[in-house]
């Protein structure tokens, strides 16, 4: 050692403001050995050059650090360590907002708070560059967004309005966060009776439908058919749908792959819809908590199965009002052709 005194482990320890107990720690895992271990006594004995080693250490874990990571920037030249420090702390900074936020939501939820989340929206229903007709339906508002996709031919329109129709007193009314789904439950449940229960020209009108009705920051979702409803949040975006259809069941079962589905003749074949078959249709329920910066799309399958999702993914990055975003991914649908009629609608919450 070149004839520098080796420190002792408490003598260490208060150089570089540590705890003995942490020292010991740091040893075993690989952090900081000690320079020699005393042959008799096996007390552990440091040399000065490492202070600024256990220093950084320190500091790191101030920072809160995970060891394993501090091994990892330990190991690094100082730039190279500098930024990894940057994007730790980077990490951390976007996590603690995060937390802050959902914080925020669960003091209004508890204490009966309205939320003061600002909230912008906006639908639009389009035929398309192949149908000469629309049987979808599209609704915004600030406490109702849904989407219905009606079957092809005559009731399709009909049978998807009546079905986002049955749904828009419950935006007019104050509903408590715990009754949401209940409310939504009730008034599908009339609206798939009364379409099970009507004809056109000898068919039984059937439609699909997506919708989220909200109270606070509490957001209720009905589904069931093959709309969907995506949330991008965090940098990413999230599929809150199950689609209800022949084929997803063959991929749920693993008959098919998702790349199979996507071409498979009898994709766009349900296997629920409102108003479908002689007995009540079981639809997905679920209640979800908005958060600040959410964005929220529901669209029919005219946008879904016909643009991919790293382009539907992308349009919602756009910082654009909801307008825009809608318009842009009805462009979207047209560029592959609008095979399909297309309905979106688009929420974001601030």
């Amino acid at each position: 050692m070149g004839g520098v005194e080796l420190l002792t482990i408490g003598a260490f320890a208060r150089a570089a403001k540590l705890t003995a107990k942490a020292l010991r720690l740091y040893d075993e895992l690989g952090l900081l050995p000690p320079a020699a271990v005393d042959p008799e006594s096996g007390y552990r004995l440091y040399h000065p050059g490492q202070l600024e080693r256990a220093r950084l250490i320190a500091r790191l874990r101030r920072i809160g650090m995970p060891l394993a990571e501090i091994a990892t920037v330990c190991g690094l030249e100082p730039a190279a360590a500098a930024e990894a420090i940057s994007a730790f702390w980077g990490r951390v900074t976007a996590e603690t907002a995060a937390r802050q936020r959902l914080a925020s939501v669960l003091v209004e939820d508890l204490t009966g708070q309205v939320s003061t989340m600002d909230v912008r929206y906006a639908a639009r229903c389009d035929k398309g560059a192949v149908r000469d007709s629309n049987e979808d339906t599209a609704h915004a508002s600030r406490r109702l967004l849904a989407v219905a996709d009606g079957m092809r031919g005559p009731g399709g329109a009909a049978a998807s309005s009546a079905a986002v129709d049955a749904l828009k007193p419950l935006e007019l009314a104050e509903i408590p966060a715990t009754e949401l789904l209940a409310k939504l439950a009730e008034a599908v449940a009339a609206v798939d009776t009364a379409l099970r229960a009507a004809t056109v020209d000898d068919q039984q009108p059937f439609t699909t439908l997506t919708a989220m009705l909200r109270a606070g920051s509490q957001l209720a979702l009905v589904h069931v058919g093959d709309s969907r409803a995506y949330v991008w949040r965090g940098g990413e975006l999230f599929q809150l749908t199950h689609d209800h259809t022949y084929v997803q069941t063959l991929v749920d079962q693993g008959r098919l792959t998702r790349e199979e589905a996507v071409a498979h003749p009898q994709r766009p074949l349900l296997a629920r819809a409102l108003g479908a078959g002689g007995q009540p249709v079981e639809v997905d329920l679920a209640l979800r908590t908005a958060l600040p910066g959410d964005r929220y799309l529901l669209c029919s399958d005219g946008l879904s199965a016909f643009v991919d999702r790293d382009s539907i993914a992308a349009t919602l990055t756009e910082p654009v009002e909801p307008d825009q975003v809608v318009q842009k991914l009805i462009d979207l649908a047209y560029a592959q052709g609008a095979p399909d009629n297309i309905a979106c609608a688009v929420a974001d919450f601030a």
